[in-house]
């Protein structure tokens, strides 16, 4: 995966990583940002890019970085690591009641990149009760 692709373009690579992963294939890491959209297209095409986007979707990390908001749905800031280390976010919508359909809104293309820096703590827990 190149540094040329954009943040929306990383995402669809992630969910064309995803569907080579359940298809059992390889998919080139030299792909181009024009590449990733074609094939991704391809995968639109057939419409077999469901789950897969998805499973990209709701697979994020919360940032708790501030986000957009509607007064529809609620929304929290997410991030993925990409396949070449970088980081994407983007607004990950949910609820909305019986009718809603978060789902559907367009939020690859509001996505944007992050920076993140990983830290392992050793955390020691308590929970006391009385006999």
């Amino acid at each position: 995966m190149t540094a040329s692709m954009n943040p929306e373009q990383t995402i669809k690579y992630m969910i064309l990583a995803v569907d080579a992963r359940w298809s059992k294939e390889d998919l080139p890491g030299d792909l181009t940002g024009e590449q990733v959209d074609q094939k991704y297209d391809e995968l639109v095409a057939q419409s077999a890019h469901w789950d897969a986007r998805s499973e990209v979707r709701c697979g994020g990390v919360e940032t708790d970085l501030p986000c957009e908001y509607s007064r529809h749905y609620e929304s929290r800031s997410v991030a993925a690591k990409a396949p070449n280390g970088q980081w994407v976010g983007w607004t990950y919508w949910y609820g909305g009641g019986k009718h809603g359909e978060p789902e559907a809104i367009d939020w690859m293309e509001d996505a944007y990149f992050l920076d993140c820096i990983e830290e392992q703590k050793v955390v020691t827990v308590r929970t006391f009760t009385k006999p």
